[in-house]
């Protein structure tokens, strides 16, 4: 276990999140506000895959994990701490079964945590596009603090949001 919060628990993936983290990557309606597009099987395979071999790499600093439900093991979703233009970025992503249960606040909160207690971060930062509103929301009741908003490269409008220890909050 990596870390848990009152519901949930976050651990490395495992080959047998096939299924859920493949339904969860080919869902057009999860990857909306992502950087990343709808994959199919064969692309999921892959980037299972890679995900499971950054553990064992020496340095890693790209580390994404499943969210499972304590109650019933059930996955419901990933987080990572990955580089994000050369420094920590947060995110999360679940199942679309899963919307709108608070989970996303519980697991957005215990990584920050996660980051700062045990791998000793001095910053991290969060990227979400403004038409993501319920991403919005948990990052601004988070430890994460709005700094500006960002045209990208297609057109959309990012907020960028930052903790850093040096700002002591």
């Amino acid at each position: 276990m990596i870390f848990e919060t009152s519901r949930l628990l976050v651990r490395r993936l495992a080959e047998t999140d096939f299924d859920a983290f493949h339904e969860m990557q080919s869902d057009a309606d999860v990857m909306r506000y992502t950087s990343d597009e709808v994959y199919d099987k064969a692309e999921n395979i892959r980037q299972l895959q890679d995900c499971i071999e950054c553990y064992s790499k020496p340095d890693n600093d790209f580390w994404v994990w499943a969210i499972v439900r304590k109650s019933d093991q059930q996955f419901v979703g990933t987080c990572a701490i990955v580089p994000s233009d050369g420094r920590p970025g947060i995110g999360y992503r679940f199942l679309r079964k899963h919307f709108g249960k608070g989970y996303g606040q519980e697991v957005c909160d215990g990584l920050i945590e996660y980051g700062i207690g045990k791998m000793s971060l001095s910053e991290i930062v969060a990227w979400v596009d403004v038409r993501n509103v319920a991403s919005r929301k948990i990052l601004d009741r988070s430890r994460v603090m709005f700094v500006d908003e960002v045209l990208t490269e297609d057109g959309a409008t990012d907020r960028f949001y930052r903790w850093s220890a040096s700002e002591g909050e």
